[in-house]
């Protein structure tokens, strides 16, 4: 079975439906340079990299200078300028204060706390608990019998009917004169009154405002408008379509060449001052490191091998065996002293007491207790 088809004889799945397909964007093609572009670039970037180079050259001796200079000398400084600093400060400022807190505040404060709670804490709790706390309840028991059931009582047998009763007639008092008059005046005076008055203001200041607006302000608005727009308007798109723009664009082009000579130029210059300073640094590595590494290996290496194992390590094996010759005479004179120490002691004291061995219930026996040792009279045979 032939597995491909040509493209009439390919039939889409029933039951997928198809999507179309999105036509492909335009590609648009890339801006070319004008001819000033092209008739400035050479000759700018050829003069640009004739002065960028030297600064370049400037500017990687004094980088490389600053890093060594920073990674010798003013990290390590730094470092032991810190931590003298840190110490200094921990010395005047923290510690001082730790040790006052640890060693002063905090048990003067621990003391004061237990005084104020023998004194003030414990007695007011118990006074609180047995006298205040009976008495207030005894006050509360006879002021609600007192003042809270006869008050009750009175707001709601008397003082309830008499306030519903005088909120009624003050309410139909109060529409009778405050609200009703109101009403009607509003309704039968103001309103005819305001349309009136509305009506004559647009017979007479609307109606014609709007008449002189269309018949005799817009017709003048549009003239002015047109003489305004030939006499500014359009002079000034004229002097910046014909004038400013061009020379915006060239001022433009010359701007960008020379930025872009500017960096081609610091980049060969970077180039440049990488090979120079690789030529720079091989000299002298064959100059200076390979005379000295080859000193080193050949003449100093073999040197200090042999003063290592003809004169140190003797030297050495020798100042250890005097000091441990010295440390056994001192351990020796150290355990004699302290031998006769006891020797005097003992003959101008005594001996000292032996301790008596007091009768315990508790065997000596280190393991403990179990069921199967007799240790008691009922667990004996």
């Amino acid at each position: 079975m032939d597995l491909e088809k040509r493209p009439d004889q390919q039939v889409a799945h029933p039951a997928t439906p198809t999507r179309p397909v999105a036509p492909a964007q335009p590609v648009a093609p890339a801006q070319a340079d004008g001819c000033l572009a092209v008739a400035i670039r050479i000759p700018v970037r050829i003069v640009v990299l004739v002065l960028v180079v030297p600064v370049r050259l400037l500017w990687d001796a004094l980088a490389v200078c600053g890093r060594f200079l920073h990674r010798s000398v003013l990290r390590p400084v730094g470092r032991g300028i810190g931590a003298v600093l840190t110490w200094l400060c921990k010395a005047v400022f923290v510690w001082p204060w730790v040790g006052l807190w640890r060693y002063v505040l905090v048990p003067v404060g621990k003391g004061l706390g237990w005084l104020g709670r023998g004194l003030f804490v414990i007695p007011a709790t118990w006074l609180y608990a047995r006298v205040l706390t009976p008495v207030g309840h005894g006050i509360a028991w006879l002021g609600r019998v007192l003042l809270v059931i006869p008050a009750t009582w009175l707001y709601a047998r008397v003082l309830t009917p008499i306030g519903r009763a005088l909120l009624v007639g003050l309410g139909w008092l109060g529409k009778a004169v405050f609200v009703w008059p109101w009403v009607g005046l509003w309704r039968y005076v103001v309103v005819p009154v305001g349309i009136a008055i509305a009506w004559l203001v647009r017979t007479l200041i609307v109606v014609p405002v709007v008449w002189l607006y269309k018949a005799v302000l817009t017709p003048v608005g549009h003239g002015v408008t047109t003489l305004l727009r030939w006499i500014f308007v359009v002079p000034l798109v004229a002097l910046w379509r014909w004038v400013l723009a061009p020379t915006g664009r060239a001022i433009a082009v010359v701007a960008r060449e020379i930025s872009d000579a500017f960096g081609h130029a610091w980049r060969i210059a970077g180039h440049i001052s990488l090979a120079v300073g690789r030529f720079l640094g091989t000299l002298l590595r064959w100059i200076f490191v390979e005379p000295v590494r080859w000193a080193y290996r050949t003449v100093l290496t073999p040197v200090g091998h042999v003063i290592r194992d003809v004169l140190w390590n003797p030297v050495a094996a020798a100042a250890r065996a005097v000091g441990r010759t010295t440390r056994r005479a001192l351990t020796s004179a150290r355990d004699t002293v302290r031998q006769t120490r006891a020797d005097v002691r003992r003959m101008l004291f005594g001996a000292p007491r032996e301790a008596v061995p007091v009768a315990r219930r508790e065997p000596d026996t280190p393991d403990t207790r179990t069921l199967g040792n007799s240790t008691t009279a009922l667990m004996k045979d």
